[in-house]
């Protein structure tokens, strides 16, 4: 079944090195960064607003860039796959489906709310925890259909 797909390119191994690379960079974060807020949470409230800062700015520099870079690199890899598979398949609509909702969760949510963190809005330090779990459930769920593929 894989053989039909062109893994042994050069091309498309790249692609493949970069999609998973960049999926690294946008959600290695999000799973230190929860333990590191409670941690300087505790340190006062100037400690978190700088945190916050910190994340807002890594987010809009670094993480969330990448995650558009994963996507964007994952429809590479569909699009370099000579039609085996195809944007029209279930478990590739499906992971386009949970792209767009965690860019969103993302640049609509989290984001902001680190920012309203950062400028003293400690209501805020729930959002950012809320939207943290949201696109942690939606990345496993994204890791599940890419393995497991419903639909092929």
């Amino acid at each position: 079944m894989f053989a039909l797909v062109p893994v042994d390119t050069f091309g498309y191994k790249l692609m493949l090195l970069l999609h998973i690379v960049t999926i690294v960079v946008a959600f290695a974060p999000g799973f230190v960064l929860p333990g590191l807020r409670r941690k300087v949470a505790a340190e006062g409230d100037g400690a978190s607003r700088a945190f916050a800062a910190a994340a807002a700015a890594n987010d809009t520099r670094i993480h969330g860039p990448a995650l558009v870079l994963a996507g964007l690199f994952g429809f590479g890899l569909v699009g370099m796959s000579k039609k085996f598979y195809e944007f029209s398949q279930p478990w590739i609509s499906v992971g386009m489906l949970l792209w767009f909702i965690m860019l969103g969760m993302v640049f609509a949510v989290l984001l902001p709310a680190e920012k309203k963190v950062a400028a003293g809005d400690a209501s805020a330090q729930k959002l950012v925890g809320m939207a943290g779990g949201i696109i942690h459930l939606l990345f496993l769920v994204q890791v599940i259909v890419m393995i497991w593929k419903p639909g092929l």
